[in-house]
C-alpha cells in the first residue's frame, strides 16, 4: 500500500490542529490543568478528544506542516485554547478571592496552604472556597458544557481561519473587572459583618482597658466568621451559577457562536 504525500499531510493535520486548540484549554483550564493531574493523563484526554473531534468538525485547510502558513494556524489554536480555558479560571478565581478577603477579615490571612491547582500559597479559606467551585462546577454538569463549546468552537472559528479580533480581545480585557466585582459581592456580607464585629471589640477594649482583646477577640472572631461563612452558603450556589453562566457566555461570544 503507497499513500501520497498529500493524504498523510491531510491526516496529521486533522488530529494535530484540533489538538494544539484542545490540549491549550486543557493545560490552562481549572480542573483539566490542576497540577495534581498528571501530565501523561492530559496528554492522553487530549488526544482522545482531538480524534473524537476530528470526526465531527469540517476538513481542515491542507497546507504544508513545515511553513510560516502552518505556525500561524498553530498559534492561532494555541491562543483559542487558552483564551476559553483563561476564561474558567477567572471564574473560579471569583470564589478563591472571595475567600482571600474572608480569611483577611476573620485574622486567617497567615493560615496558608499549597493549593494543587496552581501550586501557590493561598489562605485556608480561599482553598476552601475553590474546593466548592470545583464541586459546583461539576454539579451543574460544567465540563461538559466545556466540551460542548469546545465543539461548536471548531464550527464558528474553523481551522484556518481568521482567529479571534481585536474586539474578542478588549471583552476579555474588560469582563476581568466582572471578576473583582463579583468576589466581592460574594465575601461582602461575612467581611462586613466582621468589620462590625471588629468596631465593637474596639468599643469594648475603650470601655475596659483592663479586658485582653487579644486573648477574647481572636476566638471570637474566628467563631463568628465561621458561623457567617456558614449562613452564607445558601447563597454561594447561585452566585457562583450566574458566573460561570456570564464566563460560558462570553466564551461563546469570543468564538463567534
Amino acid at each position: 500500500m503507497t499513500y501520497a504525500l498529500a493524504d498523510i499531510s491531510l491526516w496529521v493535520s486533522s488530529i494535530m490542529w484540533p489538538l494544539m486548540r484542545i490540549g491549550a484549554m486543557l493545560a490552562v483550564a481549572p480542573l483539566f490543568g490542576a497540577r495534581t493531574v498528571p501530565v501523561r493523563i492530559r496528554v492522553l484526554l487530549g488526544f482522545m478528544l482531538a480524534l473524537l473531534v476530528s470526526l465531527l468538525i469540517p476538513s481542515p485547510p491542507v497546507v504544508d506542516l513545515i511553513s510560516i502558513e502552518a505556525l500561524v494556524i498553530s498559534v492561532h489554536e494555541v491562543l483559542i485554547g487558552v483564551v476559553m480555558g483563561f476564561i474558567l479560571q477567572m471564574v473560579f478565581a471569583v470564589l478563591a478571592m472571595a475567600g482571600e478577603y474572608i480569611a483577611f477579615g476573620m485574622g486567617l490571612g497567615f493560615a496558608t496552604m499549597v493549593d494543587p491547582q496552581n501550586g501557590i500559597q493561598v489562605p485556608v479559606v480561599g482553598q476552601y472556597y475553590l474546593i466548592l467551585a470545583t464541586l459546583i462546577f461539576l454539579a451543574l454538569d460544567g465540563h461538559l458544557v466545556l466540551m460542548d463549546v469546545l465543539v461548536n468552537s471548531f464550527y464558528a472559528l474553523p481551522i484556518g481561519g481568521a482567529g479571534l479580533d481585536q474586539d474578542g480581545f478588549w471583552a476579555l480585557i474588560s469582563w476581568g473587572a466582572q471578576m473583582f466585582e463579583g468576589a466581592l459581592l460574594i465575601a461582602l456580607p461575612v467581611v462586613a459583618s466582621l468589620l462590625l464585629v471588629n468596631i465593637s471589640f474596639g468599643i469594648i477594649t475603650r470601655s475596659a482597658p483592663q479586658l485582653n482583646i487579644f486573648a477574647v477577640g481572636f476566638p471570637l472572631t474566628l467563631l463568628i466568621g465561621f458561623a457567617l461563612m456558614m449562613l452564607s452558603m445558601p447563597t454561594l450556589g447561585p452566585l457562583f451559577e450566574n458566573h460561570l453562566l456570564n464566563g460560558f457566555t462570553l466564551m461563546q461570544g469570543l468564538v463567534g457562536e
